[in-house]
């Protein structure tokens, strides 16, 4: 069952020549709403500023439409905070030499979960079995004469500051936004009695709205009202913000039933996770994975297998491993469909490296895979030739999410590195934050090995310090490749992240026009690209032209 709620909004100018309070409601599709929520905003434009109505109108506009454009791993406070920050110093820019001023109450109700930001004067109230709970503080100066006088508003100042709360929503409360025009005349009683009074919600606001105009009002007056009629169960994004006490599986038998999965065997086992092979009732091949009991009392472990689930589930694609939906689970464990194929590292360590044909159809699939993470705020931090299967129907997946990062959800142990040793960006070794680059450099070392059978720095081992020093070009140890290709991937491993590509899609499109790419680039001299066979010859030659002076001198 999904988020079930009912809405109303009111908004009256009163006795003042223009309305400058703005109301919005956002009831985005189903899959949206699962993913990001239902948002309802009141803004309330400041008259004294440039245009006041345009303010508040402009910023329920943007956050409409921006907040929905935030990757769906970002937390919505995150998502919130980000295009909010943006949008201030949009306001501070546009008012023809005065700022744009509005106060902004917005909410935002996801899954079993609601997060509220705020700023300014709105008041954001919660009633629930006929008690009103005020959520919001009113941003003014508490002194005498200035009690109206925002000290905190978008637009105001260059560093914005806003309130956020989150909480559980419970079914049958109400979330009540309203400008001051309506709680400054009526106060609180009259809106709790108002609100006990009507339960229709628009109903509701359009009475509160018109109480506060009988009652004097002399400001525009607003109202947006939420009831939430019925809570979804328990989704993955509720359960990364407040983990479920699932129980971990009990180790599991070959042939042994559990929870409609037929257990074939234990394919894995480390003091991180287990991993086992199970069939589903039509017979079809999956992996399960859970935590072994070791991890039973760690803190972040549960979190850490749903997060790697979740990040699974944003990324649904060719490129990636499909996930079972798991209608049914009691336990705390995910389910991957299991492909026939081999990873990249089999097939080096049976086959060799790849012909440069094999690898020109490749890369392009792994750079679009990551290009995929990237754009939805997720780091893979562990991308090498044994997490790549190339699969008998021709694809190649991304595997293993155990290491993934999502900067704001995610965390890490202080002073971990995570990844294997040989693919680690040189400046993550160094304690950097991580980064997308560093993604980029594993691509970048994982496509070298792929060609070459050699990694660019030399083998790096579980806690040695390496020094990154001049990379072999790969036409060193492969003739056969392009020049252009020679630079791409001396590019893609530079041991300085500012010289490699910003971003997957631009790697890509350099290999996809890779060939135009090298009739404009500089051929690199052969003393750059063979230094030892250039000196070799030179050495011959001296040889030869010493023999032949010695010849003609004894003649």
């Amino acid at each position: 069952m999904a988020l079930q709620l009912s809405f109303g909004e009111a908004s009256a100018t009163g006795p003042r020549a223009e309305n400058q309070d703005a109301v919005r409601v956002v009831t985005p599709a189903p899959g949206l709403a699962a993913s990001k929520g239902f948002l309802l905003a009141l803004a309330d434009g400041v008259s004294q500023c440039a245009d006041g109505g345009l303010a508040a109108r402009a910023t329920l506009q943007a956050l409409a439409l921006d907040y929905y454009a935030t990757p769906e791993t970002w937390a919505v406070a995150q998502s919130l905070d980000r295009l909010l920050v943006a949008h201030n110093r949009w306001l501070q820019a546009n008012g023809g030499g005065q700022p744009l001023l509005t106060t902004l109450s917005a909410l935002v109700l996801r899954g079993r979960r609601f997060t509220l930001a705020h700023v300014g004067d709105c008041r954001v109230y919660r009633w629930y079995d006929g008690q009103l709970e005020r959520l919001s503080e009113d941003h003014v100066w508490e002194q005498p004469g200035m009690q109206h006088v925002l000290k905190r508003a978008m637009g105001l100042d260059q560093h914005l500051v806003v309130d956020y709360l989150e909480g559980e929503l419970r079914q049958g409360e109400r979330y009540l936004l309203v400008s001051d025009g309506v709680w400054s005349v009526l106060g609180d009683s009259t809106i709790r009695n108002l609100l006990s009074d009507e339960a229709e919600p628009n109903a509701a606001c359009r009475a509160l709205v018109g109480a506060a105009h009988l009652a004097g009002s002399q400001d525009n007056a607003s109202a947006v009202l939420v009831s939430v009629e019925n809570l979804p169960d328990n989704n993955l994004a509720d359960t990364l913000a407040q983990l479920s006490h699932w129980p971990l599986p009990p180790r599991l038998r070959e042939g042994q039933d559990f929870e409609g999965w037929q257990v074939e065997r234990l394919l894995a086992e480390s003091r991180q996770s287990l991993v086992y092979r199970v069939r589903d009732t039509q017979s079809r091949r999956w992996i399960l994975k859970t935590l072994p009991e070791t991890r039973r009392d760690e803190e972040q472990a549960g979190p850490a297998l749903l997060l790697e689930e979740w990040f699974l589930r944003r990324v649904a694609g060719r490129h990636f491993p499909e996930l079972h939906p798991l209608p049914q689970r009691q336990h705390l464990y995910y389910v991957q469909r299991e492909y026939a194929g081999q990873t990249l590292e089999e097939h080096l360590r049976l086959s060799g490296q790849l012909g440069l044909t094999e690898w020109l159809d490749l890369a392009p699939r792994l750079l679009k895979a990551v290009g995929m993470l990237h754009r939805r705020n997720i780091l893979h931090r562990d991308i090498k030739p044994e997490n790549l299967l190339w699969g008998d129907d021709g694809e190649l997946r991304l595997l293993d999410f155990g290491l993934a990062y999502c900067p704001g959800l995610s965390r890490d142990e202080q002073h971990s590195l995570p990844g294997t040793p040989s693919y680690i960006a040189p400046e993550a070794f160094a304690g950097a934050e991580p980064e997308q680059r560093q993604d980029l450099y594993a691509a970048g070392v994982t496509l070298y090995r792929l060609l070459t059978g050699h990694y660019p720095y030399g083998e790096i081992e579980a806690f040695q310090h390496p020094r990154f020093g001049k990379v072999t070009p790969p036409s060193r140890y492969r003739p056969d490749l392009p020049a252009w290709l020679d630079e791409c991937l001396l590019r893609a491993v530079a041991s300085n992240p500012q010289e490699r590509f910003e971003t997957a899609e631009e790697w890509l499109l350099q290999l996809e026009q890779g060939e135009r790419a090298a009739l404009a680039s500089r051929p690199r001299p052969l003393l750059e690209r063979e230094p030892l066979k250039v000196w070799r010859g030179v050495a011959l030659a001296s040889l030869l032209l010493n023999l032949m002076l010695l010849v003609l001198m004894l003649g």
